[in-house]
């Protein structure tokens, strides 16, 4: 099967490219290079001994998705492309609208005129908004969302819902993420944001680096064990190898065999066991030998004390089960940072 991965380049889908093809799929990437580089591809055809097709393109652009799929056999789509900011979204909603929503719309229309029904969608747990408890199951309400980013996955959830129920023929994966980290362990692909990172481990990789100061612990005083916020992290190989599990699925190499009947499916994707900021940075320098200097500050509006998942279904459905733990991430990521200190430019 030859599969269509959106937003390729970029932390995730580098990762998922490099499984899909060590897995024996054929892959083209689109990618608008907005926050990725090309380079991430040039080092996944390198680890994994083979080549992949490129276009430089958005998601938005009909014309760009019209040339792929009229030159290659698309069995299956994996859209990673989005923007994924959550305080960004907050100040530019309409981009994160239009990028997240009219993007997706626009690509679902396109797999449709030509006839690709196999799709999966990376999703985020911020549908969840904040939950009643924890660990969170698939079936816990979603569209309590506290910002714009969340609001545009769990609208792109609905508008998939929507399209199976007028036409059961297409076969959708919906993956709820909770906090992807670490990188592989060759330390050639990575987290690689830009300017100053959005996320919690990347931004300690750097203050250990020394590129960042010190690293800012929002709250100790939340009612959770050490008074830090509790989250689900997971490790981005873990996380790529969910997607290709997915498109195993569509392949009929999971379940009946039939390979065209899996209708919707939802899952939560993390370890199903949540880890406090503290926590991880006292794991952070176990994994390392590097101590992470940092200071308490107020609380950020928004932030929910707890979040963690109950991830059974997906080991049930699509024999996937998190193998790597938080140590484990913490390791892959300072490898990554080390050995990258200006991700994939030139030191």
């Amino acid at each position: 099967m030859k599969v269509l991965v959106t937003g390729g380049a970029g932390y995730i889908g580098s990762h998922t490219c490099l499984q899909l093809l060590q897995s024996g799929y054929d892959v083209v990437v689109v990618d608008n290079l907005s926050n990725a580089s090309r380079k991430s591809l040039d080092r996944v055809e390198e680890l994994a001994g083979r080549s992949l097709t490129f276009y430089e393109g958005d998601v938005r652009d009909s014309q760009v998705l019209d040339e792929i799929f009229d030159a290659h056999d698309i069995g299956g789509v994996i859209h990673f492309a989005a923007l994924k900011a959550v305080g960004e979204s907050t100040k530019k909603p309409l981009e994160y609208y239009q990028n997240n929503v009219q993007g997706t719309v626009n690509l679902l229309d396109v797999m449709r005129k030509h006839g690709c029904k196999s799709f999966v969608f990376s999703s985020s747990a911020t549908v969840y908004g904040t939950p009643a408890y924890n660990p969170i199951t698939e079936d816990f309400p979603t569209g309590g969302c506290t910002n714009p980013y969340g609001r545009t996955k769990y609208m792109i959830e609905e508008i998939l819902k929507d399209l199976h129920a007028a036409d059961p023929e297409w076969n959708i994966v919906i993956f709820r993420y909770f906090n992807p980290i670490g990188a592989h362990a060759s330390g050639r692909i990575g987290e690689n944001p830009n300017g100053i990172p959005n996320n919690l481990m990347p931004y300690i990789t750097q203050v250990v680096s020394g590129k960042l100061e010190v690293l800012g612990v929002f709250g100790d005083d939340y009612p959770t064990p050490d008074g830090t916020g509790v989250r689900d992290y997971i490790h981005v190989v873990d996380l790529a190898d969910a997607h290709v599990k997915a498109i195993d699925l569509f392949d009929g190499k999971i379940g009946n065999g039939a390979g065209n009947a899996v209708g919707l499916r939802v899952y939560n994707l993390g370890t199903g066991r949540g880890t406090s900021v503290l926590e991880l940075v006292n794991i952070f320098g176990e994994a390392t030998g590097e101590k992470v200097p940092y200071v308490i500050k107020e609380r950020r509006p928004g932030d929910i004390a707890e979040n963690y998942c109950n991830a059974s279904k997906a080991a049930a459905e699509l024999g996937w089960e998190a193998q790597f733990d938080v140590f484990d991430m913490c390791r892959d990521s300072w490898n990554w940072q080390k050995n990258n200190p200006n991700g994939y430019e030139p030191a």
